[in-house]
């Protein structure tokens, strides 16, 4: 069968039905001939005759009534379907996978979706902590949520937040105790909380940046974890230094539990983008979730 015998299927359904080409091409607006080309070609592409023709009528032969039978039910079905999946396209609804990592799906993700979910009660949504780089294509996400720099080249990226920026942090009694440092490099000399990479297992270098100058250090300390939750808990107990998100430890700061140092070393970067593989025809569903996600400032 080629891609082609479902088109020529309904064809010859609409004639067994219709008991006549003509009557047949009319219902299809197509011409007569045309039809009966249709039937001749299936016919010899499954090597059966389907339909027995007279002057007076058209009848299916044993083997073109077998056919029908099982063909015609999903036929209908396939119609059906087709027309549901135009519903999607223009009414909101059904399911819209998101993965991200558990910051941004706190933050920026479900405060942005709470309306539009009640909203659009057939709108349906799931969201999948991870902070690896995931392949959304592979598992078969529709969106993913990553910082703007480290989205791949090939994908669609959609500004859903400000820009960002790490900061070092530490908690008043860790300071008194140690000092501030006044460059990157005298990290090295104080106990710093570590994180570990999520999606290599390597254990992070912090980067730093001043007039054009860039540098990464590699710290040192008593903790290390693979999530800033528990980074910002150790430097609350004063455990050392943390290289964590502003936004994450900025309530922190203004309550005098943390204080920020190195800040002049510490440079804006893109932030949250929610990036998506190219779409020419997106669900009403997925390009309402969009258009309520995008950051406007």
């Amino acid at each position: 069968m080629t891609r082609e015998s479902i088109d020529d299927l309904e064809v010859l359904l609409t004639v067994a039905q219709e008991a006549s080409f003509t009557r047949a091409a009319a219902r299809l607006g197509v011409s007569q001939s045309a039809l009966s080309q249709t039937v001749r070609l299936l016919e010899e592409r499954i090597g059966l005759r389907l339909l027995d023709r007279t002057t007076r009528s058209v009848s299916p032969t044993h083997a073109g009534a077998r056919l029908l039978e099982t063909v015609a039910p999903r036929l209908v079905e396939i119609r059906e379907e087709i027309a549901a999946l135009g519903a999607l396209r223009d009414k909101p609804s059904g399911l819209v996978r998101i993965t991200a990592d558990d910051h941004a799906a706190k933050s920026t993700l479900w405060p942005r979706l709470v309306d539009v979910l009640k909203s659009n009660p057939d709108i349906r949504i799931e969201i999948v902590i991870d902070y690896g780089l995931t392949d959304i294509v592979a598992e078969r996400y529709d969106a993913g949520v990553r910082l703007g720099e480290i989205i791949a080249k090939d994908m669609i990226a959609v500004a859903i937040g400000p820009e960002q920026r790490m900061i070092v942090v530490g908690s008043p009694s860790y300071i008194a105790e140690r000092g501030i440092p006044s460059m990157p490099q005298e990290l090295v000399d104080h106990r710093c909380i570590i994180l570990r990479l999520p999606t290599r297992g390597g254990l992070y270098a912090w980067e730093f940046e001043k007039d054009g100058r860039e540098f990464k250090v590699r710290v040192d300390g008593q903790c290390v974890f693979n999530g800033t939750g528990l980074m910002i808990d150790a430097a609350l107990a004063g455990f050392g230094f943390a290289f964590v998100p502003e936004e994450e430890v900025r309530p922190h700061i203004r309550h005098g539990k943390l204080q920020a140092v190195l800040e002049d070393w510490c440079p804006s970067y893109p932030g949250y983008h929610l990036f998506y593989p190219s779409r020419r025809q997106p669900s009403a569903a997925f390009a309402a979730i969009v258009e309520a996600l995008r950051f406007r400032r």
